[in-house]
């Protein structure tokens, strides 16, 4: 089974669980990023009489572009794709046609040694920072970047020549932060965890662009842990980053990869603190009041493909269940912001994309319910029922059910089709697709500002939620979940749109109280669903009181919560919408 991250291999003769474990296992894999756009090489810098290299050099990675918004430098520098593939498939990747036909020649090999370094307290890695020397033959480069902030594409790198694999702080502090230096320069810098990987390069020319395709094999090792490396990176040297999707999407239809943008620096740091991949909430979105229809939906996209690839190797992993939920809400924005295009006049492609988001949210649906249900709703009323027998049984049965819906979901992300939906929305997403998509009498619209799109939007949905709330208190179960939904859609177009609108503490205090009505909602919904889990889980005869006592508790529940979800209702009702009358921001 194809995951986004290998368990690490510990050195040990055994796993935790006390099972065998191979060092060298070839049915293990590690994550790669996906897609980094570099600035152009730039003119040395000259740094306290030592030169910060900021070209790309054969030895080390390209330079990425410097430190500021990526929507700002959206336009330019490289592109660079990785691919997750299975570790004894590598050779098979490397005889696809697509390279046995247009490869210029047969590459080259190098050996790269890394290592990773941060304070005790993790000061970088907690700022979304890493520092890493690494060597390449006789030559050291060390290396500053930054996660990905507001795009999946981009990330920021800098790096100096240095005389060894120990790190010169000197030669970082022009690319830190301002306030952290004082942090770093209190504190010793310690060496994390290690990267050690055999590259073999190889350069791709297609008519749209000439593409460098490296296959890398190797390990991260942080003390008595290990963590395979098997990636292939597709890097843009000439012409159109469609090369790079095209180039993908053959090798997706010769054998299984996965795209992802869990770095390195991440699953190193996570290797040596021996934790799960963590699962992001998505960042408040920006955008300037000022932009065009076609600029919001390409700044919107970005952010809902960023969460959905953060989301992915947590989902995968199983370990940490916010992975799950995580990557349910980005597919669930994703579709927002597709039927928001289809609004716009936007078809063929969002059609096609809507479609596969839907097809991957249902296959993780039921592993989300019984999260819910194992973590949340069954601990709760067992605690407050110490009486009651049957929990624990009632847990067992709860426990494989769960494992059976994790599988489904898993099954569903290791499936070639969700691997081409990614490769496909990332490639839709970065030429604009949408523009060739969209009907000949709607395309002069995306020149319009976004702002005058927007109110229309926001009005209408606005307006839909108040007609299906109409006699909220005798609305049944059917209308408050019909009014759920509605919400839910309103409040994601919010959080897409609102930056657009000038009264900010009008947007802050709608935004608040539509979050407190979904709140609500939601947890009247969870009491339906919890009702349709106990169906599921059978008469068992050890449980059935547990059961019976968790339906009461329910039951009871949702008497209670009508008189607070009523006043939910009431203030967002009388909240004021903040599009109304506004004009954009100079």
């Amino acid at each position: 089974m194809l995951k986004s991250d290998a368990t690490p291999v510990r050195k040990h003769p055994s796993a935790r669980d006390g099972s065998p474990v191979a060092k060298d296992n070839k049915r293990t894999q590690a994550v790669a990023g996906f897609l980094r756009q570099r600035e152009p090489a730039a003119e040395p810098v000259i740094v306290e009489g030592a030169v910060i290299d900021q070209t790309p050099s054969q030895d080390a990675e390209p330079a990425t572009e410097p430190l500021r918004s990526s929507a700002a430098a959206h336009g330019a520098g490289e592109i660079e794709l990785k691919l997750l593939v299975d570790a004894d498939r590598m050779a098979h990747f490397n005889a696809a046609p697509v390279i046995a036909t247009n490869a210029r020649n047969k590459g080259t090999r190098k050996h790269l040694k890394s290592v990773y370094y941060d304070t005790p307290e993790r000061t970088l890695r907690r700022n979304g920072l890493s520092l890493r020397v690494r060597q390449s033959g006789a030559r050291f480069v060390q290396t500053v970047k930054t996660d990905a902030v507001d795009d999946p594409l981009r990330r920021g790198e800098w790096e100096a020549s240095v005389p060894s694999l120990a790190p010169d702080l000197a030669l970082a502090m022009p690319f830190i932060p301002e306030k952290l230096r004082g942090h770093l320069e209190a504190q010793p810098l310690e060496a994390v965890f290690t990267a050690d990987v055999h590259r073999h390069a190889r350069l791709i020319e297609l008519p749209s662009g000439a593409v460098e395709i490296a296959f890398d094999r190797g390990e991260l090792t942080a003390g008595d842990r290990s963590l395979p490396v098997n990636e292939i990176e597709l890097e843009l040297k000439s012409g159109s980053a469609g090369a790079i999707y095209e180039i993908a999407l053959r090798l997706a239809e010769h054998g299984d990869v996965k795209p992802s943008i869990r770095t390195k620096s991440a699953r190193g740091f996570d290797l040596a603190a021996d934790k799960p991949p963590s699962a992001l909430r998505p960042r408040k979105l920006r955008l300037d009041p000022s932009v065009t229809l076609d600029e919001a939906f390409a700044t919107i996209l970005r952010s809902c493909f960023l969460h959905l690839l953060q989301s992915l190797p947590a989902a995968e992993d199983g370990r940490n269940p916010e992975g799950i939920h995580q990557l349910r809400v980005s597919l669930r924005r994703l579709r927002s912001v597709l039927d928001l295009m289809h609004s716009a006049g936007v078809s063929s492609n969002v059609d096609t994309l809507r479609t596969e988001a839907r097809w991957l949210a249902q296959d993780l649906s039921a592993a989300r319910d019984w999260d819910v249900f194992r973590l949340d709703t069954l601990p709760t009323i067992a605690t407050a029922c110490p009486s009651v027998a049957g929990f624990d049984a009632l847990g067992q049965v709860a426990a494989e059910c769960q494992s059976d819906a994790y599988r489904k979901a898993h099954d569903a992300l290791d499936d070639r089709r969700c691997a081409m939906f990614l490769i496909s929305l990332g490639g839709w997403i970065e030429t604009r697709g949408w523009r060739n998509d969209i009907a000949a009498q709607d395309l002069g619209q995306l020149a319009d500002p976004a702002v005058d799109f927007a109110q229309r939007i926001l009005s209408e949905q606005y307006a839909k939620v108040l007609r299906r709330g109409r006699r909220f208190k005798s609305l049944p179960a059917e209308g408050l979940h019909r009014v759920r939904l509605a919400t839910k859609r309103l409040r994601y177009l919010s959080e897409f749109l609102l930056p657009l609108f000038a009264d900010r503490k009008s947007a802050r205090k709608f935004s608040r109280r539509l979050a407190g009505l979904q709140e609500q909602l939601g947890a009247f919904n969870d009491m339906v669903v919890t009702a349709s889990l106990l169906d599921r889980l059978g008469a068992e005869p050890e449980g059935a009181i547990a059961a019976a006592a968790i339906a009461g508790w329910q039951a009871r529940a949702s008497v209670g919560v009508q008189p607070a979800l009523q006043s939910t209702w009431r203030d967002f009702t009388a909240a004021r919408v903040p599009w109304s009358r506004q004009t954009p921001q100079n």
